[in-house]
C-alpha cells in the first residue's frame, strides 16, 4: 500500500504560500504559509498535519491493542501536542482519554504503551514521545 500527498510552494520563505494536498482530496489545495506555521494564520502547517497522523494512528492501534484483550474500546480521544522549536520537532505529547468497558488500569496501561511504541507514526518519528493516558 502506498498513500501519497503533494505540495507546492509559491515565493520567498516568509512573504510566500503554499498548498497540500492528500491523495484521498481530504486535503485539496490546502493553504499554508508563515503565519500558519508561526503565527494564527488560516490554514495549516506541518507540525499540526504531524500531529494528526499521529494521534489518528496511535489511537487506531490503540484500538487494534485493547481487542487483543477480548475487548473493545466504547470511545477513545487522543491529543498530540508536537512542540516545535529552534527548527526540531524534540517530542510529541499523547495525551489519551478512553472509555474501555471491562478494561483494568492495568491493562490500559500496557495497552497504552504498546500503541504509543508500536504504532507505524511513532516507528516514524525520531523524536521524544510522552504519553499521559487515562481510562474514564
Amino acid at each position: 500500500m502506498k498513500r501519497t500527498a503533494s505540495a507546492n510552494w509559491q515565493g520567498s520563505g516568509k512573504e510566500g504560500h503554499g498548498t497540500v494536498s492528500t491523495q484521498s482530496t481530504v486535503l485539496d489545495g490546502t493553504q499554508y504559509s508563515f503565519n500558519t506555521r508561526f503565527a494564527d494564520g488560516i490554514g495549516t502547517n506541518p507540525e499540526e498535519l504531524v500531529g494528526a497522523a499521529h494521534a489518528g494512528c496511535f489511537t487506531m492501534k490503540l484500538s487494534f491493542v485493547i481487542g487483543e484483550y477480548g475487548l473493545t474500546a466504547d470511545n477513545i480521544d487522543t491529543k498530540a501536542t508536537v512542540t516545535f522549536e529552534n527548527g526540531a520537532i524534540p517530542n510529541i505529547h499523547l495525551s489519551v482519554k478512553a472509555s474501555v468497558p471491562g478494561m483494568t488500569a492495568e491493562q490500559f496501561a500496557e495497552a497504552a504503551q504498546n500503541a504509543k511504541a508500536n504504532c507505524p507514526i511513532s516507528k516514524l518519528l525520531n523524536t521524544d514521545i510522552t504519553m499521559d493516558a487515562e481510562l474514564v
